[in-house]
């Protein structure tokens, strides 16, 4: 058995009251989801694919600005990733457990990534995941998150919006408006080393820029129903051509970013 092959949930199926929370708030939390084995192995993935070469065709690496050292580029986050890692593709395949229960059939993987929130790495403004024109592919999406490291308020942990997910989208290829956020109660969610929290494409959410001396990764996997189709591929070819990753991008182009 290989290394991937021990990845284990140590939650692997959701009770019925798990689920309805899911249902009326948008979103799940899971403490402890994955044990100190199985972190040690996907903390040390992550440096493996941190680590990987920059080239044209394989993982896409997406690189900003830093907010503490202006000038100075730091990796943002890594997309595409289970073509180039086995141990993260056996990942996506353990999250279908959960995900499937959630939505009430099959899952289809429809994107991954690791953001990595570099010390002096920037938040993220509140948005829908489903704002970035997601409903070309499919109507509804959850969002897995599974902590590598500690996430805090100080270095910009996921805060999210409970109940919200059921008034539908509010706006398409931008953030919410201030005066609708304003309404809201923004939940901020602090998390532990193999905690995992799944939530809804059109739960608002958002983080803060990291404040720390740290670097805090969190690696991300969505998923639609398998009923809608298997969107992955065709997710990354309309994504390469709006957003590429930095090694594809033109000189004096400017590109908009995309969830």
């Amino acid at each position: 058995m290989n290394e991937q092959a021990k990845i284990k949930m140590q939650i692997p199926v959701l009770t019925d009251e798990q689920i309805e929370s899911f249902k009326n708030t948008g979103y799940l939390v899971a403490p402890n989801a994955f044990g100190m084995d199985d972190m040690a192995l996907i903390e040390r993935w992550a440096g493996e694919v941190e680590a990987m070469p920059e080239e044209s065709g394989k993982q896409w690496i997406y690189w900003e600005e830093s907010q503490t050292e202006p000038g100075n580029k730091i990796v943002s986050r890594i997309e595409k990733i289970k073509d180039y890692h086995p141990g993260f593709a056996d990942l996506t395949e353990v999250l279908k457990g959960p995900v499937d229960q959630l939505l009430g059939e099959r899952s289809q993987l429809f994107k991954e990534k690791i953001n990595f929130k570099k010390p002096g790495g920037d938040g993220f403004k509140p948005h829908q995941d489903s704002q970035a024109g997601w409903d070309t592919y499919a109507d509804f999406f959850i969002s897995v998150l599974v902590c590598i490291d500690e996430a805090t308020i100080e270095n910009g942990c996921l805060q999210i919006v409970g109940g919200e997910h059921s008034k539908g989208l509010y706006t398409s290829f931008e953030p919410i408006p201030d005066d609708e956020m304003a309404k809201m109660d923004v939940i901020p969610v602090p998390t532990k080393p193999g905690d995992v929290i799944f939530f809804d494409s059109f739960a608002p959410h958002s983080s803060e820029p990291n404040h720390t001396d740290k670097t805090r990764r969190i690696y991300f996997a969505t998923y639609n129903k398998a009923s809608a189709g298997d969107h992955h591929e065709a997710y990354y070819v309309d994504k390469h051509k709006s957003y590429p990753p930095d090694i594809d991008r033109l000189a004096n182009k400017e590109y908009v970013f995309r969830v």
